[in-house]
């Protein structure tokens, strides 16, 4: 099996959460802005069971794309969610629709380089 690249596994996951029905998936790689990951997988999810089982998705490719999480985190603030999948050089974001425009990811990493899939 071929290494892959960040890149090649960040598309990778967004394929992933895409076919899990995440919407408005973006991948932005931020590897010049920052020393603590490379890329940021972002996607809006309909409900906590649509997070759970994108969830599991990633989880059951991990080993395949030679991954492994270093840290999940969920944030609740004022009912919005948001499912943080740290994977080292790729943190995957699932977040509810409110959370998404809330916190607004790609405007506040609008220097990182939105990549097409």
């Amino acid at each position: 099996m071929e290494n892959k690249t960040a890149e090649e596994k960040a598309l990778e996951l967004a394929r992933l959460v895409q076919d899990g029905k995440g919407s408005d998936v973006a991948v932005i790689d931020i590897s010049e802005l920052n020393s603590w990951t490379d890329y940021f997988v972002i996607a809006t999810v309909a409900s906590a069971a649509q997070s759970q089982g994108i969830q599991k998705q990633i989880k059951d490719s991990l080993k395949g794309l030679g991954l492994e999480i270093h840290k999940t985190n969920n944030k609740k603030s004022d009912g919005d969610d948001w499912n943080l999948i740290d994977l080292g050089n790729i943190v995957v974001h699932l977040m509810s629709k409110e959370a998404r425009e809330f916190y607004d990811l790609e405007k506040l990493w609008h220097a990182g380089r939105k990549l097409e899939f």
